[in-house]
């Protein structure tokens, strides 16, 4: 590809859901600073919800305490929610008390099944409806979409047994395409590009690039 134009274009007036708030990233370290502005308040003293469970079959983890640092370089205090540990009463408390909700990179599969099984996929999309700010890295950016479906030549869909179908979330209508022209998943990208782009919408971003989502508007913007 010559450029991304997918992932430069802005898109509006998608649908109704007016109260949405989303920070959609690759590599949330690389981009923290943008997150700071588009939070648009100071952080000092906020409180997010980080779960990492997507991570858990992933052999290479460093993505997990990388976040963790970024959120607490830029002044918010972090309070994990480990899906597979926490009791109901404990998941449905973290992520309507927090003021933000950010899930990590790992197996997306292995994160929708334990969003269901845990019934934290529904309690994160009313939160998300409600205004409450949303952020996502790699894995944690792809389970908004409507089907992860397409990203199975990126993650392994075996490290989910129990899960009956990939519809996601369904927060967007569009597929973000995490890690775009970054080492090691280019080449995988780029297949899922040559067997999707005319399918669905795509929207590739690199380890420097965000989507942001703000009522109806949607734009990807780059680290500078």
């Amino acid at each position: 590809m010559e450029e991304n134009k997918i992932a430069r274009k802005e898109v509006a007036n998608r649908n109704d859901k007016s109260e949405r708030k989303l920070f959609l990233a690759s590599s949330f370290k690389d981009v923290a600073k943008l997150f700071a502005d588009f939070a648009g308040v100071n952080l000092k003293g906020k409180r997010v919800t980080f779960i990492p469970t997507a991570s858990i079959p992933e052999a290479v983890k460093f993505f997990v305490s990388s976040g963790r640092k970024a959120l607490e370089k830029i002044g918010l205090t972090v309070d994990e929610l480990e899906l597979t540990q926490a009791s109901e009463p404990e998941i449905r408390d973290k992520l309507e008390r927090n003021d933000y909700i950010y899930i990590t990179g790992g197996n997306t599969f292995f994160l929708l099944q334990e969003l269901r099984r845990t019934g934290a996929d529904k309690i994160i999309v009313e939160q998300i409806e409600q205004g409450k700010l949303y952020i996502g890295e790699s894995a944690g950016s792809i389970i908004v979409s409507p089907n992860i479906e397409y990203v199975k030549e990126m993650d392994d869909c075996s490290k989910a047994p129990e899960l009956s179908d990939f519809s996601a979330l369904r927060v967007v209508d569009f597929y973000p395409l995490p890690h775009y022209t970054n080492f090691p998943f280019k080449k995988v990208v780029e297949k899922i590009i040559a067997a999707y782009g005319e399918r669905i919408a795509l929207y590739p971003i690199s380890n420097v690039q965000v989507i942001t989502v703000n009522g109806t508007e949607v734009r990807v913007e780059s680290k500078k």
